[in-house]
């Protein structure tokens, strides 16, 4: 009877073995041309690709950089001590290039103040810095310092106001005129002499009939020197002498403090 209510053919037997393959709700390409979840990529596939893709792609740049790293420090594009040098790397401008500081003409435009009877070429400003009156400036006020002057805010004081003063008046009488930024190139480069006027002063004394002599003869090269420039740059030939008496009166002032101590 329960054969006949339970037939055993309809179902499996049980020394059947299961299938080893594990069911796979989101499983890989299948051969089969089923539109559904049987042609859908695994999302754990897609993370694992993912995720190994950019791992080799960090590698790979990771390697580079440290490669290109490497060569630099291994001296294939410069080594590590030239970023303290003025040299650089190749193809680098240089320091002084970057700052705009030409050694070459600052030399030249000192050479053309120390010859006060050579020919003023009119294009010696067209490269104007203020590298060169800087350091003749602070030089005429160390000197006065070594010889018991110390004048260093009257001397930046009277500079100053003689290139505001100056740049006014050649603006006034020139047509083509002249920036502050020039002016104040020229009479920096012109202050060589009375650099030289008061090294004078730190071993012998030029409170003296000698020393007004060789500070007259000091005023006398400054303002022939930057009136020259001035004369040359500015085209005013015809006009030489008031030019060349503000600047003298400019230079008779740092004689003066060459010469003399201010007392406060």
């Amino acid at each position: 009877m329960s054969n006949h209510l339970f037939p055993q053919s309809n179902y499996p037997s049980h020394t059947q073995p299961y299938s080893s393959e594990p069911l796979a709700f989101f499983g890989g390409p299948s051969s089969s041309s089923s539109p559904y979840y049987g042609s859908r990529q695994g999302l754990e596939g897609s993370m694992g690709a993912g995720a190994s893709g950019s791992g080799v792609a960090g590698y790979a740049t990771g390697s580079m950089s440290g490669a290109r790293i490497g060569s630099m420090i291994g001296g294939g594009e410069g080594r590590w001590w030239e970023a303290f040098g003025t040299g650089g790397f190749e193809g680098e401008p240089s320091l002084m290039e970057e700052l705009g500081i030409n050694p070459s003409h600052i030399l030249q435009k000192s050479l053309a103040v120390l010859n006060p009877l050579a020919r003023v070429d009119a294009n010696i400003m067209d490269d104007a810095d203020l590298a060169g009156p800087f350091v003749f400036c602070f030089a005429f006020a160390f000197v006065l310092l070594l010889s018991g002057k110390p004048q260093f805010s009257y001397i930046y004081g009277v500079g100053l106001l003689g290139t505001t003063a100056l740049y006014l008046l050649l603006n006034l009488m020139s047509e083509t005129g002249i920036d502050a930024y020039r002016v104040a190139s020229v009479l920096g480069y012109c202050l060589i002499p009375m650099v030289g006027l008061g090294s004078l002063g730190i071993g012998v004394g030029i409170d003296s009939a000698i020393g007004y002599v060789l500070s007259i003869l000091s005023v006398i090269w400054c303002t022939h020197s930057a009136s020259s420039i001035f004369v040359a740059v500015l085209r005013m030939d015809q006009q030489r002498l008031l030019v060349a008496y503000p600047v003298g009166l400019l230079y008779g002032c740092f004689a003066l403090l060459s010469i003399f101590n201010v007392k406060k």
